[in-house]
């Protein structure tokens, strides 16, 4: 079917001619260009205001009707196009930052680097950004947070152009305002870059995103090396985005990353750490592990795992990594809780036991010094990669040093050490390396076992690990 041309709107779009499958949008004729972006109408694509939240619509219509352009863009549009629930909305407008503030009472201006507004009802928070400009090199991605910072703690300067800054081919400042098709052509990837335009509720298609989304494409905007010399984090969002929609990575975007991955040691620590929640805790933990190790992207990000998993000849290390995971992705699956102190504990172990064998073959270490001392180097070094807080830091190494308190199983030991704040998740990790036979599978049931027992019962068992010799006596005095 072909669309008819229609003057341009107030973001400057320009209809093209293209055609279109409404059964599955396969586009089979689409011109990517600025100019010409392709719009998909109504009819031929399955979005739905009934799917739409009602307070992003309340967004868009206001903008709409005050005669800004309103466009609902990036994940939310990919995943209405998939048949799959969006876990939050985005607004893209011609409006800038303060005029967005001047529509809503309910809205404050936050970001560093480049102003949003949050409109919030309640508890769901519809994020309005003002459209960026296309530099070269182009400017960063499009939904990355630029964090939590008030509008009162800083000058405003909204109304200005701005100035996008950059260091050794990085962003480090991106705050100029642009067109719509400016907008689009700075995203990440092309099933990011489309908008859905809430005048006709139409969508708007800059860059071939339709077409690879009915092909299962990931596919960066422009030229790779250029994207990923920008912000390194790309390659890392490649991944992530192909393990959550069962896509593949085109080949050209694929390409660079094993000879690119050492650009992740630019990206400060603390963001890469929550990069890797989202790699891991998004319930497809497996299949991202295994696909950052494919790319060459996991050993930037744990580069003491990825020695373990090398040095490890009968695949141990692997099977415990990989066991992990899967137990995250069911814990997930299931709407049981995951912390990520549990994770990176499972992630960091093999290099702690690795660590803790060498201080006791090396410098004569007892185990369990050894085992707190390789705990507290690992740490220090794993925060030269990813910068893991201590609110989850200390919690892992508490789950690494209470390993050994499970071989004491005579008199009160166990009763003192189920009363520990980290029993619970010191317990799920010995479990862990059971399953791989790193312990006895016999312990972890006697624990298993034990807990079970009514709290009466449980005072009065005593085992010795050696086969059992019961109760102590008590000692007599001297005379």
């Amino acid at each position: 079917m072909l669309v008819n041309s229609a003057a341009p709107n107030r973001g400057g779009i320009i209809r093209a001619h293209f055609a279109v499958s409404s059964a599955n949008f396969h586009v089979t004729e689409q011109t990517i260009n600025s100019d010409n972006p392709a719009i998909v109408p109504r009819d031929q694509h399955r979005i739905s205001r009934a799917d739409i939240s009602e307070n992003a619509l309340k967004v868009l219509y206001r903008l709409k009707n005050a005669g800004y352009g309103a466009y609902l863009v990036g994940g939310g549009v990919r995943d209405l196009s998939l048949g799959h629930e969006p876990k939050d909305f985005d607004v893209a407008t011609d409006a800038r930052p303060e005029e967005v503030r001047e529509l809503f009472r309910n809205c404050r201006l936050i970001g560093r680097r480049f102003r949003l507004a949050h409109v919030q009802f309640g508890r769901e928070i519809i994020e309005v950004a003002t459209f960026r400009a296309l530099h070269d090199p182009e400017s960063q991605d499009d939904d990355e947070a630029d964090g939590d910072f008030d509008d009162d703690d800083v000058e405003v300067r909204d109304r200005a152009v701005g100035e996008v800054a950059f260091e050794n081919g990085r962003i480090v400042r991106d705050n100029v305002y642009g067109t719509l098709e400016e907008d689009a052509l700075r995203r990440d990837f092309t099933i990011n870059a489309l908008y859905y335009n809430i005048a006709d509720f139409s969508v708007v298609d800059h860059a071939g995103g339709l077409k690879d989304l009915d092909q299962g494409v990931i596919r960066l905007m422009g030229d790779p090396e250029t994207r990923y010399r920008e912000d390194p984090v790309r390659m890392l969002r490649a991944v992530r985005f192909a393990a959550k929609l069962g896509f593949r990575i085109h080949p050209d975007t694929a390409e660079p990353l094993p000879r690119m991955a050492h650009l992740l040691a630019e990206v400060p620590p603390a963001r890469l750490f929550d990069e890797v929640l989202k790699l891991f805790m998004g319930g497809l933990a497996a299949e991202t592990f295994e696909m950052l190790r494919q790319h060459g992207l996991f050993a930037p990000l744990f580069p003491m795992t990825e020695r373990e998993i090398e040095a490890d000849q009968h695949g141990v290390v692997l099977s415990f990594i990989a066991q992990a995971l899967k137990n995250t992705d069911e814990r997930i699956e299931n709407g049981k809780p995951v912390t990520p102190a549990f994770l990176f504990a499972a992630l960091l172990w093999p290099a702690v036991v690795a660590r803790s064998l060498a201080l006791q073959a090396e410098e004569d270490v007892p185990p369990v010094p050894a085992l707190q001392q390789a705990a507290a180097e690992i740490q220090r070094r794993q925060r030269q990669s990813v910068a893991i807080p201590k609110r989850f830091g200390i919690p892992m190494g508490e789950i690494w040093t209470l390993q050994p308190r499970f071989d004491q199983r005579t008199g009160k030991r166990p009763l003192r050490f189920m009363g520990h704040p980290r029993f619970r998740a010191a317990y799920d990790f010995l479990l862990l390396r059971a399953t791989i036979g790193e312990v006895p599978e016999a312990l972890a049931e006697w624990w298993t076992q034990f807990q079970e027992l009514h709290p009466e019962q449980r005072a009065q068992v005593v085992l010795d690990q050696k086969g059992g010799r019961g109760r102590r006596g008590r000692r007599r005095r001297r005379r």
